[in-house]
């Protein structure tokens, strides 16, 4: 058996350099004709035309056709199908009367029930592309054989928690430099409080209420506590919870709200983003005098049995003592390992029947610009 040739690395006889062809001259490498260079006549006729030398069909494979519906029509079959086209064609164009921009496209020529699944494909790739918020279609056919189509709108919020801390409020109140811009945001919190009605942890019928108090049996129940620093923290939260929600719950903080604004003089960039908020919450008290962000909190199986399987609104939205710190880390892995076990969530949603009857006025833009307004509100007070 032969073997391998051993190559000692290191230990080689020096390679010899191998020698190139000579290369020619530049002024050789193109050689030149005897007759003079003429141009190629163009002809006229173009290329001539070759076709396949097979009967070949591939052009049939890359078209695509719609299945053919074989069904015996009867008479009244004829007329109920009519009378849902005629239905499903009056709702469609109701929805691009309510939105603009919308045309849909005739299809009534490619005939039932391919005209109505073309419409429905050219509605929903104009919803999912052109309006802001999260919307499904759906065509339903009610008790009376009326046929329809409903628009489902739900405000996204994400997997968000949308907590105000109360505490970093409370310092700024304490800084003589920080009060009137304080002031402003007490303001802001007063109508959240009031007129937006989002829950206060200190209040016994909120969730976050129990939750705190979970937390605190679980620290008296600690046999190896060597420290009082996660009780003394409770103890602030408390406190201070309950010194704010006496501030805030003066409903005078709103009606001077339009007067802070005028007096306030912002000097720094803080201070401007703080006036800025105040306004826009002024704007949406004035546009909205008595709406809650809870009025149109649904979720998309209102027929669950199990309500503790759903994550409701006023479980992510509160006021909260503070977001930094031991003890919002421990709340907020309970509030994670909870939501976790849940299969549903409760978001702004609103159904909109096209039928002619039902009003499809309503919106989602109060809980787009009160959603904002907390998410800016948050900024400032956890970036003070």
């Amino acid at each position: 058996m032969e073997h391998a040739k051993r190559y000692h690395i290191g230990h080689h006889p020096t390679a010899r350099k191998a020698k190139t062809a000579k290369t020619a001259s530049t002024g050789q490498r193109i050689c030149k004709l005897d007759a003079a260079e003429q141009r190629c006549i163009r002809n006229s006729q173009g290329q001539e035309k070759v076709g396949t030398h097979t009967h070949a069909a591939n052009g049939f494979l890359k078209t695509r056709f719609l299945p053919k519906l074989e069904k015996r029509i009867t008479t009244q079959d004829a007329m109920e199908q009519q009378e849902m086209e005629d239905d499903f064609y009056r709702s469609l164009y109701r929805i691009a009367n309510y939105y603009d921009g919308f045309m849909p496209t005739d299809t009534r020529s490619v005939g039932y029930p391919y005209n109505m699944a073309l419409s429905v494909w050219e509605t929903q790739d104009y919803l999912k592309r052109n309006v802001k918020d999260r919307v499904s279609l759906n065509l339903v056919q009610d008790d009376n054989g009326k046929t329809f189509f409903i628009t489902e709108h739900r405000y996204s919020t994400g997997t968000n928690l949308y907590y105000i801390p109360v505490i970093p409020l409370y310092k700024m109140l304490r800084l003589h430099e920080r009060r009137k811009a304080g002031l402003l945001l007490v303001s802001v919190c007063a109508y959240l409080y009031h007129i937006a009605d989002i829950p206060y942890y200190r209040q016994e019928n909120s969730y976050l209420y129990w939750e705190y108090e979970m937390i605190k049996e679980w620290i008296e129940q600690d046999e190896e506590m060597e420290e009082d620093n996660r009780l003394q923290e409770l103890a602030v939260a408390e406190s201070i919870g309950d010194y704010m929600e006496r501030k805030i719950y003066n409903r005078k903080n709103i009606e001077f709200l339009s007067c802070r604004i005028d007096s306030f003089s912002a000097c720094t960039d803080y201070e401007w983003q703080c006036l800025r908020l105040a306004e826009q919450a002024l704007s949406l008290y004035t546009d909205y005098p008595d709406t809650t962000i809870f009025r149109h909190g649904q979720y998309r199986c209102p027929d669950m049995e199990i309500d503790e399987e759903v994550i409701r609104m006023d479980k992510y939205i509160s006021f909260v003592a503070d977001t930094k710190g031991w003890l919002y880390e421990n709340l907020a892995d309970c509030i994670n390992n909870e939501f976790n076990e849940c299969s549903e969530m409760e978001e702004p949603l609103i159904r909109k029947r096209f039928d002619g009857i039902s009003s499809v006025e309503d919106d989602l833009a109060f809980e787009d610009r009160v959603f904002n307004l907390i998410n800016d509100l948050c900024y400032l007070l956890n970036n003070d």
